[in-house]
């Protein structure tokens, strides 16, 4: 059934709206959403619809001009997503658009971005204080933690293969422990040899590691470690292991300078949201009065 007769008592634009709606929610033209798809596209498009057709009637609209290039622009990025002029047309039709109507539709998404954007000219500079205030309350966010470079050798521990049961696995890494006080130095060569995890491939590594990352055994062990210093045998429910604490990389604090344009741009965001919003909801008290 061909859904999109559903709308027809509505304005042409809307089926642009409609179509945008479906295309966002489920990447589906209008004609290929089955009946729940399409009342949720629906639900969609009356939003969007309702809400651009608000701020179009605002005084900040009336006196807005689109350029001519501006539109066709706009109107070339989406035919360039076809492979030519005859698919571009052939889709509008099929989703109950031509080019006029799309053309008409664009004009309006287009006065809708520019009410929305000269409305938020209004907001106040962002000043050093309110940075620095935002800085000093939410430090953790500039501090990467302290990282430690590892690799591990691991035994698996498996009762259906005679090798792997437990007693077995167990003298096999103690095994290889002993090989590893005689020689540190082959820890990733053993690794690569004798491991049971797929990082044997890499001899073992398991990169930079963020404690609270690991088993909480593994994890314990690891951030008590120096650097360079290799663990005991440490059982796990994977089995047993043992690390290598290759490198620490101490936590680094991000300076103030350093996370000020950062920050800057996180305020202004805010605050343009929130001033777009209680902007709109003005615009909606004006509806219902």
């Amino acid at each position: 059934m061909n859904t999109i007769a559903k709308n027809t008592h509505k304005a042409p634009e809307y089926t642009y709206h409609l179509l945008r709606g479906a295309l966002e929610k489920f990447q589906k033209n209008i004609s290929e959403l089955n009946n729940s798809q399409y009342q949720q596209a629906i639900i969609i498009a009356d939003k969007t619809f309702s809400l651009e057709s608000r701020v179009l009637s605002t005084p900040e609209a009336h006196d807005i001009q689109i350029p001519e290039s501006k539109l066709n622009a706009a109107i070339q990025e989406v035919e360039g997503r076809y492979t030519d002029h005859n698919s571009f047309l052939m889709d509008l039709n099929n989703n109950n658009l031509n080019e006029e109507i799309l053309r008409r539709s664009l004009y309006r998404e287009l006065i809708f971005d520019v009410v929305i954007d000269r409305i938020t000219d209004k907001i106040p500079e962002v000043n050093d204080v309110d940075i620095q205030i935002f800085y000093q309350f939410h430090k953790k966010h500039f501090t990467k933690p302290e990282k430690r470079k590892s690799c591990h050798i691991l035994i698996t521990i498996n009762p259906d293969f005679a090798e792997n049961d437990r007693i077995s696995a167990q003298l096999r890494i103690n095994a290889i422990a002993e090989k590893l006080q005689k020689n540190p130095a082959y820890f990733k060569a053993l690794a690569k040899k004798y491991s049971e995890c797929p990082t044997a491939m890499k001899s073992g590594e398991l990169g930079k590691i963020i404690q609270g990352t690991l088993f909480t055994e593994l994890d314990a062990e690891l951030f008590n470690m120096k650097e360079g210093e290799i663990s005991k045998v440490i059982e796990t429910e994977m089995g047993f292991q043992i690390l290598l604490c290759e490198k620490i990389y101490k936590p680094v604090t991000i300076s103030f300078s350093q996370a000020k344009n950062r920050i800057k741009h996180i305020i202004q965001e805010r605050q343009r949201k929130a001033f777009q919003k209680a902007w709109l909801e003005k615009t909606k008290d004006k509806v219902n009065t």
